[in-house]
């Protein structure tokens, strides 16, 4: 059976990397982390979340609403704020997806009941998925002690 370190180690990002990572390559560096590590969050979680072709999609919303903003020209502008937007949309469809995934694979797997904020999810998306993972030995940890605790005080 799998431990909950199995995704940790294989994902291997501290959340805060992820964030001065993002800050230092201008919003490039979550597409680049989502690709890497979308088919290792499904292979373990046993649940698909995401394919080449979406992620390609945030890509490209992306990358064209930036490259669209601030030109000056009034339609690029809005085209460009549409793009951004979508781009957003579809990294939040993505970390709710991925919620679910982490949710039912710890409940099933490892018979632990992880608690996930929804409004982190919405707001922190891919930063906050990223926690989670990397919170999973802890949350296992104290959940083992709590079920120890309650099995000495049954007996």
């Amino acid at each position: 059976m799998a431990t909950t370190h199995e995704l940790k180690d294989k994902i291997n990002t501290k959340t805060l990397n992820l964030v001065l990572l993002t800050i230092a390559t201008a919003g490039i560096y979550p597409i680049i982390w989502l690709y890497k590590n979308y088919q290792v969050i499904d292979d373990v979680t046993g649940s698909k979340t995401a394919s080449e072709i979406y992620i390609i999609w945030i890509a490209v919303c992306a990358g064209l609403g930036g490259a669209f903003s601030g030109t000056g020209e009034g339609i690029l502008d809005v085209v460009g704020g549409i793009l951004g937007i979508a781009s957003s949309v579809l990294f939040i469809v993505w970390a709710f997806k991925a919620r679910t995934a982490l949710i039912k694979y710890t409940l099933q797997s490892h018979k632990i009941d992880l608690k996930m904020n929804r409004f982190y999810t919405l707001i922190f998306n891919i930063y906050y998925i990223n926690y989670c993972i990397n919170d999973l030995p802890e949350i296992e940890r104290k959940q083992t002690i709590i079920n120890s605790a309650r099995t000495s005080e049954a007996s």
